[in-house]
């Protein structure tokens, strides 16, 4: 039996926690640790000053602790806090849209919590949703209780790859499986394991002045070849499975390592 702690960016009242937390129960002792409010954009953000309130909350029948503070912050608090020993694997999502790219992969909330983990010494696998239709019509719908079969279904896929790390083992050298899956995605769907996207995306705020908001217009641009990227295989109908390392050195050569390297003026 493992011990599984599950958290998200989207909050305690995430459509997909309490589909997800079910589907985990399977497995052995599970702890739902989530954001009391939603705290999507914020990567691996760990709260520095101040105290964090946790309380215990039911959603649905299911135990489960609202933490006032980032996804990262509830790996910390439910590993060393709310879990009586550190989970065996820590599950984060299922996230409202995709996190496809590298772009996404630096900011989502949902895989910097898998990211936490991975700083711990624990495996941690993210999942997210990849909307089908207009994204604003979309998001509305999967926030009513029209998706909960959805978030249902969903759920039983990630149970099932999640099934399958505890059983081959979580792999080395690895800090977080970024998992995404189109909103039609069941059992039978294929799975592939990709490459992250090297991406980019433009102005995320408008207005002027000493007044700004979060006006992301959901474009992002491929830097790079899209072949056998998250983004190529989402796009085909695929689970795309996306091994991600955070903390890795790059090749510099040529007049930039030149440079880099002289000394003086």
């Amino acid at each position: 039996m493992a011990r599984l702690l599950i958290t998200n960016d989207d909050g305690i009242d995430a459509p997909a926690l309490v589909p997800l937390a079910r589907a985990m129960q399977r497995f052995g002792e599970v702890a739902v640790v989530a954001p009391s409010h939603e705290r999507s954009w914020i990567g691996k953000a760990i709260s520095r000053v101040g105290s964090i309130k946790v309380g215990r909350v039911d959603r649905s029948g299911i135990e489960m602790w609202a933490v006032d503070g980032f996804p990262a912050d509830c790996v910390q608090i439910g590993s060393f806090g709310v879990l009586t020993q550190p989970p065996d694997l820590v599950v984060s999502g299922i996230n409202i849209g995709a996190n496809r790219g590298s772009a996404f992969a630096t900011g989502s909330g949902t895989i910097g919590a898998a990211i936490e983990a991975s700083n711990i010494g624990i495996g941690g696998i993210a999942f997210s949703a990849l909307s089908s239709g207009v994204w604003v019509e979309w998001v509305e719908w999967s926030l009513s209780p029209g998706a909960t079969s959805m978030w249902e279904r969903l759920a039983e896929v990630a149970a099932d790859i999640v099934a399958r790390v505890l059983r081959v083992g979580f792999p080395p050298a690895v800090d977080a499986l970024s998992v995404n899956l189109p909103d039609s995605a069941d059992l039978t769907t294929k799975r592939v394991v990709t490459n992250l996207a090297r991406t980019k995306y433009g102005r995320l705020f408008t207005g002027s002045g000493d007044s700004y908001e979060h006006a992301f217009d959901g474009i992002l641009r491929v830097d790079g070849e899209i072949a056998g990227t998250d983004m190529a295989m989402l796009d085909a109908g695929y689970v795309a499975i996306t091994p991600i390392r955070m903390a890795t050195t790059a090749p510099l050569t040529g007049d930039v390592r030149a440079a880099l390297e002289a000394s003086g003026s």
